[in-house]
């Protein structure tokens, strides 16, 4: 068992990427804590603090190279070069099996095998509020903390524009009918809410983000 901060170093995982995990996180954790209904609270902590570990694979340095810093872009070239020679050219499936290398159950492995923007109308349509509350948290948190929805939907629609992710693949009524699917997952869970979206904010989640940082992997 490790501390997720021991195996965010051991990965190399960027500052600015482990911030996005866990902020994520920690905007899960809250909902968890005032949802209705029983919730299998470890496995969405765990699949939220998991799910961008193959990322670094995608990155653009020439976009917001100060999230670089301290260590330079020629730093982080090298890892990214290991990691697409250790786990190939796709960020999903390196996420997947570092997951595995690491020992996680299949059933966290499949909330995070399901946030994919491509998926947000299935999920919204299913009854698994596990991938409802990893979608939805991760649909709050942009580069630079947390923020409404459509503001982050907003952001990555700017940051991917021409890029072969999913939020670039698509056009332009598919991604709006996909955006209005997350926005009702939104709705579904705070139906079974005891706070409201905007009760989730930056100063809000800081201090979850604190205990989060000792959060061990079982």
């Amino acid at each position: 068992m490790k501390k997720i901060s021991e195996i965010y170093e051991e990965y190399k995982i960027i500052p600015s990427l482990q911030e996005h995990m866990l902020r994520v996180a920690a905007v899960a954790s809250l909902i968890c804590d005032n949802f209705t209904e029983p919730l299998p609270k470890e496995e969405i902590i765990t699949a939220c603090l998991f799910h961008d570990m193959g990322n670094i694979i995608k990155f653009r340095m020439d976009i917001m190279p100060q999230f670089f810093e301290p260590e330079g872009i020629e730093y982080w070239q090298k890892v990214q070069e290991e990691f697409r020679g250790k786990y190939g050219e796709n960020e999903h499936k390196a996420t997947v099996q570092i997951m595995r290398e690491l020992g996680s159950r299949d059933e966290v492995i499949k909330v995070v095998e399901g946030i994919n923007f491509l998926l947000f109308c299935n999920h919204r349509d299913s009854d698994d509020f596990s991938v409802k509350i990893v979608v939805c948290a991760d649909g709050r948190v942009d580069p630079h903390g947390i923020v409404s929805y459509e503001e982050r939907m907003e952001e990555g629609r700017k940051r991917y524009q021409n890029h072969k992710s999913t939020f670039g693949a698509v056009d332009e009524n598919k991604r709006q009918e996909l955006v209005a699917c997350g926005k009702d997952i939104e709705k579904q869970i705070f139906a079974k809410c005891k706070i409201r979206p905007e009760d989730i904010t930056n100063e809000s989640v800081a201090p979850i983000i604190t205990g989060l940082r000792n959060f061990v992997i079982k």
